[in-house]
């Protein structure tokens, strides 16, 4: 039997790893120079915000209260893309690396939560998102290394 606790933890783990990748493709967004590249960021920040809702759900229906933040290394990563940003140029490449970054924790993330005791509902739920943070993940890699072509 699954403890609800367990539950809630991981789903609310997912729910700050999905804000701070919200954050981190809205901020890129802001920074990206070709309009192709703002457009794809933004788009995956409402994606993931939109999949936020569906990962709130699940915590209040195992009885849960859900996270509203980030993670702190998160936030702290948030810092230092805006430290580097301030000390460099950015680059789109250079966005397209910090967006990998973000998406290997991202997925690491998933791939740990899908590895738990989950009840059925919930692991449908980690399994289609963990599909969704893997096609993302690929699509940035793939455009950063056509980034790193043009270069």
């Amino acid at each position: 039997m699954t403890d609800r606790t367990d539950v809630i933890d991981t789903l609310n783990d997912l729910i700050e790893t999905s804000h701070d990748g919200e954050y981190g493709f809205r901020e890129l967004a802001d920074r990206a120079e070709a309009p192709e590249l703002k457009q794809n960021f933004q788009r995956r920040a409402d994606e993931i915000h939109a999949s936020l809702a569906d990962l709130e759900q699940a915590v209040v229906a195992n009885g849960g209260k859900p996270e509203d933040g980030g993670t702190a290394a998160g936030a702290l990563h948030r810092g230092w893309v805006a430290v580097r940003s301030k000390l460099t140029t950015s680059t789109d490449l250079s966005l397209l690396e910090e967006a990998e970054r973000g998406e290997d924790s991202a997925l690491a993330r998933y791939r740990k939560a899908s590895k738990q005791e989950l009840p059925a509902p919930v692991r449908a739920l980690v399994e289609q998102q963990l599909q969704g943070v893997q096609r993302n993940h690929d699509q940035i890699k793939l455009l950063r290394d056509r980034q790193r072509q043009m270069s």
